[in-house]
Order: structure tokens, then sequence, then C-alpha cells
């Protein structure tokens, strides 16, 4: 199996060599797109094939593999045969199962390792509770991107981060901020508005009384129901 990896190329029909070559794809081949990883997987196996991947920031994304159509089509018509079976369907339900089952205890887990970051004051459980309930709603669910779903660093590490960055979006003006275009400028802002987060938990922290203008206390009231009549 010979193995190429392309960037996209200026046209849908070209793709770019790693020292910059614009290259076609051989006569008659065709791209399969993303979207299907078990079909992309067995026409890797069976034989000759061009990926295209694209780099934005540091995440690499698929554009698909250009391949033999009849290749293709015969991995196709194999798998959808097989897809077709009872035992493929019990499989995947079970698939899914797991992946829930998984998926609960990890909500369950960063939720109670938000908590313990937290360690508001007892006189501050019903606002730990619920700020720990926002943030594991919001960083989660899969497919999400945050930092919750990265297995870079510890868990205790995710809540953290999480708490900080649902903070950095709800309690200050960030997200108003102009900001200048300058190298690790962002990067200096984002770690002053941290460490006024931090403050500001360490009040909580120590049973303090929220200030009347507290913007964490304001952001963990209820919000209206935009549905409601």
């Amino acid at each position: 199996m010979t193995d190429h990896i392309y960037s996209p190329g200026p046209t849908p029909d070209t793709v770019l060599s790693a020292d910059g070559r614009v290259l076609h794809p051989p006569t008659g081949w065709v791209l399969l797109p993303p979207g299907d990883a078990g079909l992309t997987r067995r026409v890797k196996a069976a034989g000759q094939f061009w990926a295209v991947q694209e780099k934005r920031g540091r995440k690499i994304f698929s554009q698909g593999i250009w391949a033999d159509p009849a290749l293709i089509q015969a991995r196709r018509a194999e798998l959808e045969a097989e897809r077709g079976t009872e035992s493929f369907a019990k499989k995947k339900q079970a698939d899914a199962q797991r992946r829930q089952t998984a998926q609960a205890e990890y909500v369950e887990d960063f939720q109670a390792a938000v908590l313990s970051f937290l360690a508001f004051h007892l006189s501050h459980t019903d606002k730990a509770t619920r700020l720990s309930h926002i943030v594991t709603e919001h960083a989660t669910p899969v497919g999400s991107g945050t930092v919750a779903r990265t297995q870079r660093i510890p868990l205790e590490e995710r809540a953290e981060a999480a708490v900080i960055a649902w903070m950095r979006h709800q309690t200050t003006g960030y997200d108003t901020m102009v900001i200048p275009r300058v190298k690790g400028k962002r990067r200096e802002v984002r770690r002053m508005l941290a460490q006024r987060s931090q403050q500001l938990l360490q009040s909580y922290r120590r049973g303090q009384p929220p200030a009347p203008d507290c913007p964490l206390q304001s952001a963990l009231l209820p919000q209206p129901d935009s549905n409601a009549p």
C-alpha cells in the first residue's frame, strides 16, 4: 500500500505536496469525502490512496481521500452488506450504550472535580452546586471542543480551566474587549482576568457575603426562558 498525504490544492481537482508542488491525482481517481470513517479505513487498507488534510491552528482536519472509484464502490458494498445484518445492529446498539454510560460517568466525575476546585464555604453551598452544574453542562458535551474534553491534562486541571474559562466569558468584559493584535497580548489579558476570577472565588471560599454588584452572583441568577410566552 502506498500512503501519500497532501494539503488541499488551489482547485478542487488538485492537491499540494509537502514541497509546494501542485499535483493532479491519478487519472480516473475520485475524492471520497470525510464522514464515513469505516469506509475510509477500508479503502485505505485495500489499496493506493492520496489523503488530503488541512491544518487549522493546532488541529488537522481530513478533507477526504483520493482513490480508484471501483475500489471505493467495492468497499462500500461490503460495508453496507455488513451494516444490514442483525449482529451489526446489536453491536452498534451496545457500542452506543457503552458510550452513553461512559459519558454519564465522566459528567458525574467532572462535576465532582469542579465542586472540589470551587471549595466554597458552607454558606455558599447552593452557589457552588449551581456553578458546578452550569460549567459541567457547558463543558462536557461530546464534540464541544472545550478543555473538559481533552485527555492531555488531569481531570482536576480540566475542571479548574473550565471554571476560569466560563467566568472569563460570564463575569468579565472579555467578549467585548478590543485587544491589540500583538503576539502574546490576548494570553496576557486572559492571565489577568484569570487572576481576577481566582480572587473572586476566594471570597466565596472564605464565606464572605457577595457584594450587590458581584458579577458571579449575577451570572448565577436563573435566566429567563426565551421560549416562554
